[in-house]
């Protein structure tokens, strides 16, 4: 019995880890766990739509052309009795006419198929989000698109972190003229603007597709993930438990990645978390450009490069619908990782 007590970490006075305690405050920030809770909800929405479970038939047309939101009811159809739509003169009364017209059945069909009343074949006059300009549902062409923004902000934000956090070991561990090597391409890279630097890197390639757009920028971003690496490696490598792994034969790799890597990890999430927003607003940028994810691809970005037009012709609804999702998300995500790196902030208890 006095073994087991002796053996409980709370009696020797052993202190929790970094990750134990960085939850432990992290669930104290009742605005982060929120945040947390809208990021899962976004990733559980990708990942159905993905799966094919919602949104697999975004591109359907089940409306009418520029469908309404559903609060905000049907358009009035406009009627121009038997005559042409819209033409004063066809409400006024026609004499009798022997002359018969042999498109008015033609005419009658085109007119029902437009306004999708049409047999089989019926469109809704309204939508729950509206539609767009074939009649495509907006709410499933957001869900869609929170697929493609995601996948390409987390893909390319690995990409970024993993190039940053590689290419920052090396040069901080080894120093010399590996660390001025790196140095000279880390300055070579941020030299150059970096809304600039993507569009020229797009433009060259001159390629669309969701491959493109996460190389395009997980290639370019890892700079400010390298910067911070690298200043952690110059700090650890002189420490205690790297000098001592040095002294039981460890190997240059086993020192960088399995003795400092883990004591750095809580820098490395925080800037994973930030680039994903980052690259998640690139990618909008981007596909409203016209250098994004191709026509057979939705995406945030497309939504509002389409919505352009839209908004000239009073259709706000697919405008609305895809920054308010935007939004919403890059807020959660920034809020979410702002109370993740103050609960990994070590000089907090």
């Amino acid at each position: 019995m006095s073994t087991t007590l002796l053996a409980s970490p709370a009696l020797r006075g052993e202190s929790p880890g970094l990750w134990t305690l960085a939850w432990r405050r992290f669930q104290r920030d009742r605005l982060g766990v929120f945040s947390l809770a809208v990021v899962a909800l976004f990733l559980a929405l990708a990942l159905a739509s993905a799966s094919g479970l919602i949104a697999n038939d975004w591109g359907r047309e089940v409306g009418v052309s520029y469908a309404p939101p559903s609060f905000a009811g049907p358009d009035e159809p406009v009627t121009g009795g038997s005559g042409t739509v819209g033409s004063g003169a066809a409400t006024e009364p026609q004499e009798p006419s022997s002359i018969v017209d042999p498109l008015a059945e033609d005419l009658a069909q085109l007119r029902e198929e437009l306004a999708g009343t049409s047999g089989a074949s019926a469109r809704a006059p309204t939508l729950p989000l509206g539609g767009d300009k074939w009649g495509r549902d907006v709410l499933r062409k957001v869900v869609k698109g929170t697929e493609t923004s995601l996948l390409v902000g987390l893909a390319a934000a690995a990409l970024a972190t993993f190039l940053g956090t590689l290419f920052g070991a090396q040069a901080g561990y080894f120093g010399g003229r590996i660390d001025d090597f790196f140095n000279w391409l880390y300055s070579v890279f941020t030299s150059i603007p970096y809304l600039l630097l993507i569009l020229a890197v797009a433009a060259v390639l001159n390629q669309k597709g969701t491959t493109t757009v996460v190389l395009i920028l997980g290639l370019t971003g890892w700079t400010g993930i390298f910067r911070l690496v690298r200043a952690e490696y110059l700090k650890h490598k002189v420490r205690e438990y790297v000098q001592a792994a040095d002294a039981v034969g460890a190997s240059d790799a086993r020192r960088m990645f399995v003795h400092i890597l883990p004591n750095v990890s809580h820098v490395v999430l925080v800037q994973m978390s930030l680039h994903v927003v980052l690259f998640i607003k690139s990618e909008v940028i981007l596909s409203f450009l016209g250098f994004g994810v191709g026509v057979e691809t939705v995406s945030w970005g497309s939504m509002l490069n389409e919505a352009q037009s839209e908004l000239l012709l009073g259709k706000w609804w697919q405008l609305a619908a895809a920054t308010a999702a935007m939004a919403t998300l890059i807020t959660a995500f920034s809020l979410s990782t702002d109370a993740v790196r103050d609960a990994l902030d070590p000089r907090l208890k």
